[in-house]
Order: C-alpha cells, then sequence, then structure tokens
C-alpha cells in the first residue's frame, strides 16, 4: 500500500453539540494526528468532498479547516493533485509528543483543559504591517510632551519607587483615572475602587479566578473577543456564547440558554469584532437579569476614546445602582501598546478578592510607569492626545473606508464605524475570509477573518482592518495588495459565484444579524 492512502484509514469523528466549532474540530484532529506522526509528512489527505461525506458535515468546514492546516504549515496544496501534509515539519515521534502532555488528572486539578492554551497566537498582534489590529499612533507632540513627564517623574524620586506600594497602584494615578472616567464616560467610581492592572487581559484573567466558582457558567458575546473566552475555558469556567444581534448581545437568548449564569462579558459601547452598539433596551435588561440573579457584568471599554460621531451611551457602570457592574478599561490603546497599564473599577463586594488576586500575580504595577502616566493626565497632556488621535483616526478611518470602497466596492461592503480601532467589511457569497487572511499576510497585509470568532452563532465571513496605527500614506497601497488577493480568489471561484450580486448593504446587514 503506498504512503499516500494512509490517510484513508484514519478515523475522524464530530461531535454536536460541542464548544468547538464544526471546522476547529476538524482542524484539531488533523494536527493531533500530524503532530504524533500517525498522518507521516508526504502523506495525501482525503479530499474535501470526501471527508465532507464520510463526516455528514458540510463541504465548507472542511475547507475551512485544511486551509488553517495550510495556513499554519501543517500542510501543503499541490495543485490539480490535492492537499499533502507538510514534508518538512520537525522530526518528533509520537512518544516525544505524549511525554510533553500533561496527565489528564493534573490537568483537571487545575480545572484548565490543554487546549485552552495550546491554540492561542502569542504573535499576531507584535506584527506592525496594515491593517492590524490595536495599533495606535502617538505624534511629535504627544512624545515630547511624554519625555516631559518623564524627567520630572525621574527628577522627583521618591521612597515609593525603593519599596512595595499598593498593589491597587499609586493613589496619584488611580485619582487621575477615577476624574477622566467620571467626566468622559459618566462611571460612578473613588480612588478606593480603582486596581491598576497591565491592561483588559489582565483585569479580566484576575475576574476569571475571583468570579464565584460554585457554578462559574457565564455568557460571552458570539461572535466575541476570543481572548476572553480563551482565559475563561483556561480558569475552568463553562462558557455559554450568546448571538449577538442589531442592538448587541441578546439578552433574551442568554436568559433562555444560562438563566443561573454567574457572570456576562459584554463590549457594550463598541461590540468586538462588529462594532454594533448595545441599545439602551438591552443595556437596562441586562443590569435588571444582574440585579435579580445576583450575577455580574463585566463591562469591557475598550477604545470607548475614539468615538467620531455624537455622544456616546452612558457606560453600563453608571445605569447601574445595585454595583453589578466590574468596568475595565485600558490606557494601552489610548496612549500606546507598550505601555502594558489598564484598569478595572471594582464592586465593594468583589474588591478585597480582586486585590487578593492582583497581589499573588505579581505584586503590584511598577510605580515609575504609574508616576509619569499621572503626571502625564494630571498636566491635561493625555486628554489633549485623545482629542488630536481622535481627529487623525477618523481620517485614516475615511482614508481606508474610500480605498476600499474605490477598489473592492463589489466585492466588500464596508461603512464607516463611529468608534473604535478598526472597522469590518463584510463579504460576498463563496469568498473565504481565512483564506483571504492567511494570502493577505503572504502579501504585506493584515486582515482578521471574522468566521472563526463565531462559536456557535452562523457564521458571517467578513475581514476586520485596523485603521488607527497607519499613517494615510499607508493606505491606499496596502489596500491595493489587497485587492489583488481578493481578485485572484474571484478568479478561482466557479462562474456561477462569479455571477452572483455584489452583498446588500450594511444596514441590511446587521438586520440579519
Amino acid at each position: 500500500m503506498s504512503r499516500k492512502s494512509w490517510a484513508d484509514l484514519y478515523a475522524f469523528e464530530v461531535t454536536r453539540p460541542s464548544r468547538d466549532p464544526v471546522f476547529r474540530q476538524v482542524y484539531q484532529q488533523i494536527r493531533m494526528a500530524i503532530l504524533t506522526r500517525r498522518l507521516r509528512p508526504g502523506t495525501k489527505l482525503r479530499s474535501t468532498r470526501e471527508l465532507a461525506r464520510e463526516l455528514a458535515i458540510s463541504r465548507a468546514a472542511v475547507v475551512a479547516a485544511y486551509e488553517q492546516l495550510l495556513a499554519e504549515g501543517y500542510a501543503s496544496a499541490t495543485s490539480g493533485s490535492g492537499t499533502y501534509v507538510s514534508s518538512d515539519l520537525p522530526d518528533a515521534s509520537a512518544e516525544n509528543v505524549a511525554s510533553k502532555k500533561r496527565p489528564v488528572s493534573a490537568i483537571k486539578s487545575i480545572g484548565a483543559p490543554a487546549d485552552a492554551f495550546n491554540f492561542v497566537d502569542v504573535t499576531v498582534q507584535s506584527d506592525g504591517r496594515p491593517f492590524n489590529l490595536g495599533r495606535t499612533l502617538v505624534d511629535a507632540r504627544t512624545i515630547e510632551q511624554w519625555r516631559k513627564a518623564s524627567a520630572r517623574a525621574f527628577r522627583s524620586l521618591s521612597d515609593i519607587h525603593f519599596g512595595y506600594s499598593d498593589p491597587r497602584g499609586m493613589i496619584e494615578l488611580r485619582a487621575a483615572i477615577g476624574d477622566y472616567l467620571r467626566a468622559a464616560r459618566g462611571v460612578r467610581c473613588d480612588p478606593e475602587q480603582i486596581v491598576v492592572t497591565a491592561g483588559t487581559q489582565h483585569a479580566i484573567d484576575i475576574l476569571a479566578r475571583v468570579l464565584p466558582s460554585a457554578d462559574k457558567e457565564v455568557w460571552v458575546e458570539d461572535p466575541g473577543y476570543p481572548l476572553t473566552r480563551q482565559s475563561l475555558v483556561a480558569a475552568g469556567a463553562r462558557v455559554r456564547p450568546i448571538p449577538v444581534d442589531k442592538q448587541g448581545l441578546n439578552v433574551g437568548s442568554g436568559i433562555k440558554a444560562a438563566p443561573k449564569a454567574r457572570a456576562v462579558f459584554v463590549t457594550p459601547s463598541h461590540q468586538f469584532p462588529t462594532g454594533i452598539v448595545l441599545s439602551m433596551a438591552r443595556r437596562l435588561e441586562l443590569c435588571s437579569w444582574a440585579r435579580q440573579t445576583g450575577a455580574w457584568i463585566v463591562e469591557d471599554d475598550y477604545a470607548s476614546e475614539f468615538r467620531y460621531g455624537g455622544r456616546p451611551l452612558a457606560s453600563l457602570q453608571g445605569l447601574d445602582d445595585s454595583e453589578r457592574v466590574i468596568y475595565v478599561g485600558t490606557l494601552n490603546k489610548a496612549l500606546f501598546p507598550g505601555l502594558r497599564l489598564g484598569y478595572a473599577v471594582v464592586p465593594r463586594e468583589l474588591l478585597r478578592p480582586f486585590v487578593a488576586a492582583r497581589y499573588l500575580m505579581d505584586r503590584q504595577p511598577p510605580t515609575l510607569c504609574q508616576a509619569v502616566v499621572a503626571e502625564f493626565m494630571e498636566e491635561g497632556y493625555f486628554a489633549a492626545h485623545i482629542r488630536r488621535m481622535r481627529l487623525a483616526y477618523r481620517e485614516q478611518r475615511d482614508a481606508l473606508v474610500a480605498a476600499l470602497k474605490r477598489r473592492l466596492g463589489a466585492y466588500l461592503d464596508v461603512d464607516a464605524p463611529d468608534q473604535g480601532m478598526h472597522l469590518v467589511a463584510y463579504m460576498r457569497p463563496g469568498l473565504s475570509d481565512v483564506r483571504i487572511e492567511r494570502e493577505a499576510r503572504q502579501s504585506g497585509v493584515i486582515v482578521r477573518a471574522m468566521s472563526p470568532l463565531y462559536v456557535a452563532a452562523r457564521a458571517r465571513p467578513g475581514l476586520m482592518l485596523g485603521f488607527s496605527g497607519y499613517p494615510r500614506a499607508m493606505i491606499a497601497p496596502a489596500v491595493a495588495r489587497l485587492a489583488d488577493v481578493i481578485q485572484k480568489q474571484i478568479v478561482s471561484m466557479p462562474a456561477a459565484l462569479r455571477r452572483r450580486p455584489a452583498p446588500p448593504n450594511s444596514s441590511a446587514i446587521r438586520r440579519s444579524l
């Protein structure tokens, strides 16, 4: 029997219902078979049609799994021949792979399945090419003001910088953050409730550890921010994906699916990834449910500083009169990611365990950096920086929207978002956002596929493009390279799909979410 036929003997299966999407289950099983050398280098994989027929699933799910394997280098495709296990993977025996796996008992003892960590991409955000997400700009004025604040902080070194300090953070910085939140977001807080963190992800990780553990069933948005869901899974939480529609998180669906959930993690001001704003009716409904059930609402208010039209809705925390909302924010997106400072406004009932968990993790945030930021905020530099960047980001958003419509208006549907640092371009039927993400990266453009962010809800293919961190001069050339990638995929589509009309406008899309 030839080596290329061994894949026909390997049995895969799909579990329903499951926390993982079907395409992810197929991808994980093939990947593990490759790593353990049950599928040897050079082995020809079954065709997508054959595997889909065998598993009684859609061919699109198998195509998505194969595309992920191709993107990560586990497989290679030969035109007209098929898909093969990559021949240049490092040698590793099944015993070596197995020896690296922790015993099941040890995994259960900490409540964190190993898969919760295996699929976290720790390199994606460090790529500085357009249009990666979460990038920021600082202008010459900000740099000069930062230097002045840093010089003053270093000239007046106090004893606090040479010893241990409050794990919540310096009182000067917490007071400055409190003043800002009350003025800009209507948050009700005092400095005693504010805890300085390394960012929103750090705050979410702490909350995943300290929330009541008797049940630990939690809601997350579907689609939603993958690192939030992965942090919760790693902490042993039972994650329930709740669909997002044109009004944001569907609270009624959440109550029906998991009425006794202990917490909900939500991005109400600019839902990630869709950009939808949680309606006032839903906000009040969510607060009412939390008050009646004793559940917690974790409000991730990322990028709330950057709103380009009208006034934002009040923060959930500002609407809550029963202290059920934990408000989480970041200075990393407001200033620059390398800062690594964020904050949480914690209700008094949770404050002591939250601070204790923060203490156990790394004792305290670095005081010198806090002193610089406190000086920067107290001198008015922070507010001025936000105003300038808001204008700059709006211009970059408009330039990106115009370039996309000019080059790709027949294939992508995109509107200028009112808030945030990225936009979503929904795709016409037949285009694969996963494939475009992979091939665009090879062409020097970073876009993020939308479909893998869905867990249980029906996926809508689209691309996320960050516009905040790139000078306008870089936008048009990068869109041109992206257009080349998409047009090549259009050419390779069956004729029937190429004749399909362009997608509906954004308002129609949002009505169908």
